[in-house]
């Protein structure tokens, strides 16, 4: 595990609002962060600029909410073509940064990005995943991880996939709520 360390300043991170239990989307999904001025730019020198050291800014955050489950920890993959593009799996460098163990079970189908989508577009797309060949579900729960949830559909879709191979419950957890 690593050592507590500031990554960014107090004055910067406090620019972070943090998402009370109240103002959770859904149950079933646990965000840490609203999407505000401060987090877009943080997501997008992360993700766009390919600032990989960024990775390790909620690493606490991230580590302390999943620390004491039992959960299967299931990231949303990127398509293959856009991990090439971008460089590394940003899902999975937060984890890692975190000392989070993680399970691929899902691959991405579809190329095609939700943000450029209207919300009504993303509510009808079709599905975004299928499990992988080799994917064994555990009788166990699992938690589905991404960076950021608007309208839910990318985490409705993946939980689909998992439900239906046979996994007992499916959650969610996201850095961001938008």
């Amino acid at each position: 595990m690593y050592e507590q360390q500031a990554v960014t300043c107090t004055s910067c991170h406090s620019k972070f609002e943090i998402v009370k239990p109240e103002q959770q989307k859904s149950q079933d999904i646990q965000a840490l962060f609203h999407y505000n001025e401060a987090m877009k730019d943080f997501l997008h020198q992360y993700k766009f600029f390919k600032d990989i050291v960024l990775k390790d800014v909620f690493r606490f955050e991230i580590a302390q909410a999943l620390k004491n489950t039992d959960a299967v920890i299931v990231p949303i993959p990127m398509h293959p073509d856009k991990i090439k593009t971008r460089s590394f799996a940003h899902i999975d460098e937060l984890l890692e940064a975190a000392g989070i163990p993680y399970t691929h079970l899902l691959k991405k189908i579809s190329i095609e990005s939700q943000s450029s989508k209207s919300k009504i577009e993303r509510e009808q797309s079709a599905q975004l995943f299928q499990l992988k060949a080799d994917s064994k579900i555990e009788d166990r729960p699992h938690i589905l991880i991404d960076d950021i949830v608007t309208t839910g559909t990318t985490l409705k879709h993946a939980k689909a996939i998992l439900t239906a191979a046979g996994a007992p419950s499916v959650k969610a957890f996201t850095l961001i709520q938008g």
